[in-house]
This record gives C-alpha cells, structure tokens and sequence, in this order.
C-alpha cells in the first residue's frame, strides 16, 4: 500500500498542472546547497565559481530549466551515495562523512575487491557534478537548485552512519532490474515501447534494503549479502537512468556550450553503468533468509543465454530510429518525449522518495515539468 501511495503521488501530479510554481522557486533560488551533501559540495565550489562568474551571455528559459532539472536529479543522487559511501565505501576528505560498516563493507567486497573505491569515486563524480552545474546557472544570472528544506527522511541507524537528514531512502527499494536484459536484446528498444523482463524478479515485488537499516542487519550472513546485492543491482539501476537523461535532453538545449555540458557529463554516467553492471553480475545466487528475496544464478537456467549472461556488458546492437534500418549498439532510450518525467517517475516508482512530503513532489514535478516544455532554439 506505501509503495502504491508514493507511485500515486508523483502521478498525480503528472497529470495535474502546478498550481504554485513560483512558490516553490523559493526552494530553488536559496543558493547553492548546504548541510549533508552540500558541504562537500561548498568546498569544490571554492575555485570554480569565481572563474564562472566572468562568463559572459545568458542562457534560454529552456537550457535553464534543463539545467536545474539536471542539477536537482544529481543532488538527489549525491544523497544516496553519499549513504552508500558512508557504510560501504571510502572516507576520506574527498568524500567526508561516516565511518563505515565492516560487514556491510566485506559483503559488498564479494562483488569486486574494489567496490569500497568505486563507490567513493562515484560519489565524488555526483559532487562535482551538481556543484558544477550550479555554478554556471549562477554564472549566467540563472537561478541555482537547493533541496535543503527537503532533507527529513531518517539515517540509517547501523553503526558507521551519519545522523543527518536524508532526501532519499534507501531502506524500502524496490529495484528494476529490466535493464539487464534490455542491454542485451538485439531485437528490442524501448524506444519503440518494448518491455524487458528483469533479471532479478523478487525485487520488483517488495520493498527491500540496499543498506543495513540498523547492526541487526549485519547477520546472519545471507541476510547481509542479499543487502549489498540489491546494492548492487540498485547501482546499475541509478546510472543506466542518467546514461539515458544526458542524452535525451541534450536533444532539447539551444546554446552549444549547455550542450557541450550535457554531452561531457552524460558519458561518465555510461562509464559508472557498465561498471555497476559488471559488478551485479558477480551477486551470488541466495535467499535472504529472512524475507525470502531470491538472487537467482544469471547463468543457469532458465536464466543464462544471451538475455542473462553476466559477461555481457557491452550493449547488444539493436533497433534504432526504424526497424528498416540496421541493428546498431548504442544508448537506450534516448527518445526526448517526456525524458525529464519519465526520469522521475522511475525514481519514485524505485522507492528513493518514500516518506516524503507532497511538497517535495510538486517541485520535482516543477522542475521536469520545465524540461520537458524546453525546445532546441526556443
């Protein structure tokens, strides 16, 4: 019932226009975040922002609300990692905050030996990426995006956390794993409207942890394991999402130098994907004992074959623009109709935003809403 509210609201308002946009503006104009993720965020500030100052030409209403949407969607990603960071990966002073969770840690590590340092270096990336593009909305007279106000969603409460107030959630998941076989379809676009079936069925029907909630977490060993594998799956979720957005949107900007923007920092969103994917593929086959989530072997039937088999990180050529054509490998979607929404709803739909206020989805829904209305030379 929690996971069909949450759907709810952000569909509702899908629908329905904003009543209050330039209201809530006053949540976005404050300045550049601060507190929790901002923090860091200030620091890598320091240099940039008074070498931005001097750029010169304004931007159209459009490259800014694509700006600002883009901006919001890696604030929001910077929250979530930086939890993943904080119990799972490395903390230093490029990425402060926590102090780690061994078990969570080493369960984690049964993926790849290094996934304490990829998931640091990707936090990090998050960073600079909405520190940077607030700064040159600010550069440019623009206003910036800051979601402050909405940091009220609890910390986890295992041993290594932070106390501070989350804008995501990721203690209730409910991961799509649909990507893995869209990735490796020769035959199969979304583009074109075609559905994939997930790699992982069971984390479509429930609402499921990526990190320990609490120490109580932290055993029996399966149960921990079934944790840090839904992180995992849930990382290649996240990333393959903005291996999509930069594109899409970037269909829609007008000033080459907001296009040189998008097309520079969508491609490290490709480069987190295909090591996240890489990485999910090495979960170990289990059933958390403790709420019966079944990882099945990828390799075995009836999995295996091309659809499942976890070698496969590359993207499988498939069908583009027409059918008439030839298969081709390349990004899917990149379809530009509705990206911005379509974006957020996946979000919501993936659980990241449960128990958060209305308020919260009316001005994401603002913000894509603006993407979305945004045309080349508008």
């Amino acid at each position: 019932m929690a996971q069909k509210t949450q759907k709810g609201k952000i569909m509702a308002h899908t629908v329905q226009p904003s009543q209050h946009a330039t209201s809530r503006r006053s949540f976005l104009r404050t300045g550049l975040a601060v507190g929790g993720a901002g923090a860091i965020g200030a620091a890598l500030l320091v240099n940039g922002v008074p070498t931005l100052a001097g750029a010169s030409g304004g931007l159209t209403p459009g490259d800014a609300a694509i700006l600002r949407f883009l901006s919001a969607a890696e604030i929001l990603e910077t929250d979530f990692w930086q939890q993943y960071n904080e119990l799972g990966g490395i903390q230093d002073s490029e990425v402060p905050g926590g102090s780690g969770s061994a078990a969570y840690t080493a369960a984690l590590k049964v993926l790849d030996g290094d996934m304490d340092q990829y998931i640091h270096d990707n936090t990090e990336d998050e960073f600079t990426h909405f520190t940077f593009i607030n700064a040159y909305l600010v550069s440019k007279g623009a206003d910036p995006v800051n979601l402050d106000t909405f940091r009220t969603l609890p910390s986890s409460k295992a041993t290594g956390a932070q106390q501070i107030g989350r804008l995501t959630n990721l203690m209730q998941l409910t991961v799509d794993t649909s990507y893995w076989t869209k990735y490796r379809s020769r035959t199969k676009n979304p583009d074109f409207g075609d559905t994939f079936p997930p790699a992982v069925p069971g984390l479509l029907k429930g609402q499921f942890p990526a990190i320990p909630r609490d120490d109580t977490d932290l055993s029996p060993a399966d149960h921990i394991q079934a944790i840090a594998n839904t992180a995992g799956f849930h990382f290649a979720f996240i990333e393959q999402g903005g291996t999509s957005l930069y594109p899409s949107l970037a269909q829609r900007v007008t000033h080459p130098e907001v296009l040189r923007i998008l097309l520079s920092i969508g491609p490290t969103e490709t480069m987190h994907f295909q090591t996240w994917q890489d990485k999910a593929g090495n979960a170990p086959p289990l059933t958390d004992p403790t709420n019966g989530l079944v990882f099945p072997d990828l390799n075995a039937p009836p999995f295996g074959g091309e659809d499942f088999q976890t070698n496969l990180i590359m993207p499988e050529p498939t069908v583009f623009l027409s059918r008439k054509f030839p298969p081709v490998s390349i990004i899917r979607p990149t379809q530009t109709q509705g990206a911005a929404m379509g974006a957020l709803k996946a979000l919501t739909d993936d659980g990241l935003f449960r128990g958060q206020s209305d308020e919260f989805f009316a001005v994401l829904h603002d913000l894509a809403e603006a993407a979305d209305a945004a045309r080349h030379g508008g």
